[in-house]
């Protein structure tokens, strides 16, 4: 199955991924990394192994819909089946994501439904979280609202500043997104009536195995 990638900066999931990809693991195939920003650090990352980049700015479109129907077209001209956001800085349009509904996955540094938007480590803290975490979610039209496939739980410490917590919340990060992603490449996944849904069974709110997220994974990374 083919993917593509969209960053906006260093693509610490992106290495994530392209590390999975060689392993064997994600079953898929990164066909090409695109980014809105030409000083991206993944776009780097996706080079040194091989994979083709292209940079889409913003600002060489009049608006969004035209910068995003240039996307989607790029996107399409490339065969690709599955797109993952990791780290794309922009907000799309509905027509964007109908365009490709139930075949975007992304990666939110909160327990979903927590913490939408920006700032979500110091929100945590702000707030007196003794949990945090990360969540990958298909991408529907509300901004960080679409349904819950997978999280990953860190404790929170009492010495945490938003930089020691992002740092706990990335570790896992590079878990889940890669296995997430090998779950669409493998046909197990999709979204149905609102919801995801993995081996023909609809998930809860939470996603899968939100208490096991450990065994899941470890069971994951010892694969192949």
């Amino acid at each position: 199955m083919k993917l593509v990638v969209l960053i906006s900066g260093n693509g610490s999931n992106l290495q994530a991924l392209i590390h999975a990809q060689q392993a064997g693991r994600l079953q898929g195939e990164i066909a090409a990394v695109i980014s809105n920003r030409d000083d991206a650090y993944g776009l780097q990352r996706a080079s040194e192994a091989g994979i083709a980049t292209r940079v889409i700015s913003g600002k060489d479109y009049a608006d969004r819909a035209a910068y995003d129907t240039a996307l989607g077209d790029a996107i399409a001209a490339l065969g690709a089946e599955l797109i993952v956001m990791a780290g794309f800085m922009r907000i799309l349009t509905p027509e964007f994501v109908q365009r490709f509904a139930g075949r975007m996955l992304n990666i939110h540094p909160s327990l979903l439904p927590k913490y939408q938007g920006m700032h979500t480590h110091q929100r945590a803290l702000e707030a007196g979280d003794t949990q945090h975490g990360a969540s990958v979610h298909f991408v529907t039209e509300e901004l960080d609202g679409g349904p819950v496939i997978l999280q990953a739980k860190v404790p929170v410490f009492a010495e945490d500043d938003a930089a020691s917590l992002a740092l706990r919340v990335q570790t896992q990060e590079h878990c889940i997104y890669p296995l997430v992603v090998s779950w669409f490449c493998r046909g197990r996944l999709r979204m149905q009536d609102g919801r995801a849904w993995l081996d023909d069974q609809p998930l809860p709110a939470a996603g899968y195995a939100s208490d096991d997220d450990d065994v899941v994974i470890q069971n994951y990374l010892q694969a192949e």
